[in-house]
């Protein structure tokens, strides 16, 4: 995330070819927790592989259990950190998987975010984010 003109802006990827809400705006660096590492790990290395940054300050945000039915995966945990502090200027790494990068006001968002991460944005923005949230659930 940074300070923007008009506010707090966040950067986020646009999908595609993963088979996975293509041609959706997601997070701009995602994936994995890989054996043997913490998911603050997971955050730095995919923040490195896919956006060739380094040295993130990341902030824990939300651990957010998930379900859809009809999707692939029907239930996950994602961990949710955001980062105002690094080195290098983010880039796409994997053209094959991002069409775009953009900073996005967090008011001012594109209309396809991916589902879940546009809650954790909306709490994000409205100072609403708990430790634990939920998304997809019957009560959500």
């Amino acid at each position: 995330m940074r300070d923007g003109a008009t506010g707090a802006e966040v950067l986020l990827q646009l999908r595609r070819n993963t088979g996975y809400m293509d041609d959706h705006w997601a997070a701009a660096a995602a994936g994995h927790v890989e054996r043997g590492e913490t998911a603050f790990d997971a955050a730095r290395r995919e923040a490195r592989e896919e956006l060739d940054v380094a040295d993130l300050d990341l902030l824990f945000v939300t651990a957010m259990q998930r379900t859809a039915s009809g999707e692939p995966i029907d239930e996950r945990i994602d961990f949710f950190f955001t980062s105002r502090s690094w080195t290098g200027e983010p880039r796409i790494v994997e053209p094959d998987k991002c069409a775009e990068l953009r900073w996005c006001a967090l008011d001012a968002l594109p209309d396809a975010v991916v589902p879940h991460e546009l809650s954790v944005l909306d709490g994000i923005r409205t100072g609403t984010t708990t430790a634990y949230s939920t998304f997809g659930f019957t009560h959500d």
